[in-house]
């Protein structure tokens, strides 16, 4: 299947007094770009993420926020200090007070806010690792789901524009040997006006060099080769970004000729509306992975 690069996927996890709480987003890039927004208590976690993450997914700018909660409906539990680095405290603040007398030392608020200082029962990240990495596997499957299904959608109207270019490079070619034709008449005529004796060869030769300075057969072949490959892709699926942008370069270089070689205003029309149809594509094809 085509895959999108634009995605989102949201994890919940509840774990008693604290709760775990995941986003995936994603927009257009060149290359995969990820970007991760976690909290200090799962900072951690990073490493694994990006593991994850890169392993499953190939372009696109990603944003990963991950965030550790409390729960304030949830029970408090029994909190305990940490004897060590109090101790470690009061050691460095007595070494200090010696050296620098009339500093003042830390209040009980200044301790208890100190990092580390009081513990609860709240789960440690070695715990939390198996759940966050539980939940990132079940939002990435919705992330590229959702892309997924964007990119049936991106498909659908790379297939209609496909479809409108085929019927239009259909009209060119049966259009040729009237232009040829329409040529010589007014050579012809031009030739009788300026001249008594009309030169039937001199005719035939200007006629074969127009014929050849407007020949787009190999221009139209090229078309349906390019459309051919588009739908091709399409219906293969994978990544395919990069490979569909190279044949909107190519499509547009095709009708460009084509437009530059129109010896008619009806080719000229048919030239421009192709290249309207290849930009409405190339924006969607920006969006595939």
């Amino acid at each position: 299947m085509i895959l999108s690069m634009t995605g989102f996927a949201v994890a919940h996890r509840e774990l008693g007094r604290v709760s775990l709480h995941m986003e995936l987003r994603s927009v257009n890039s060149r290359f995969l770009d990820l970007v991760f927004r976690l909290g200090d208590d799962v900072r951690q976690a990073e490493p694994a993420l990006r593991e994850l993450l890169s392993a499953r997914l190939s372009r696109g700018k990603v944003e990963c926020r991950l965030a550790l909660q409390k729960n304030d409906t949830a029970e408090a539990g029994d909190l305990s200090l940490n004897a060590g680095l109090l101790g470690q405290l009061d050691a460095a603040q007595t070494a200090l007070l010696e050296r620098f007398p009339t500093a003042a030392p830390l209040s009980v608020a200044e301790l208890l806010r100190w990092p580390g200082v009081l513990s609860d029962d709240s789960l440690g990240f070695d715990e939390l690792m198996p759940v966050i990495t539980e939940m990132a596997e079940a939002a990435l499957g919705e992330f590229i789901a959702s892309r997924r299904r964007e990119g049936d959608k991106l498909a659908g109207v790379i297939g209609e524009r496909v479809t409108a270019m085929r019927a239009l490079v259909q009209t060119v070619a049966p259009r040729m040997p009237e232009l040829v034709q329409a040529y010589q008449a007014k050579l012809r005529e031009r030739l009788r006006e300026a001249v008594e004796s009309l030169d039937e060869d001199r005719v035939r030769h200007e006629v074969a060099l127009f014929a050849q300075r407007v020949d787009v057969d190999e221009e139209l072949d090229r078309l349906r080769t390019h459309l051919d490959e588009v739908e091709r892709i399409l219906a293969k699926g994978g990544i395919a970004g990069k490979r569909l942008d190279f044949l909107m370069q190519e499509l547009n270089r095709e009708a460009n000729t084509l437009a530059s070689k129109s010896a008619g205003t009806d080719v000229t029309a048919v030239a421009m509306e192709l290249k309207v149809l290849i930009e409405q594509m190339r924006e969607q094809v920006q969006n595939i992975e």
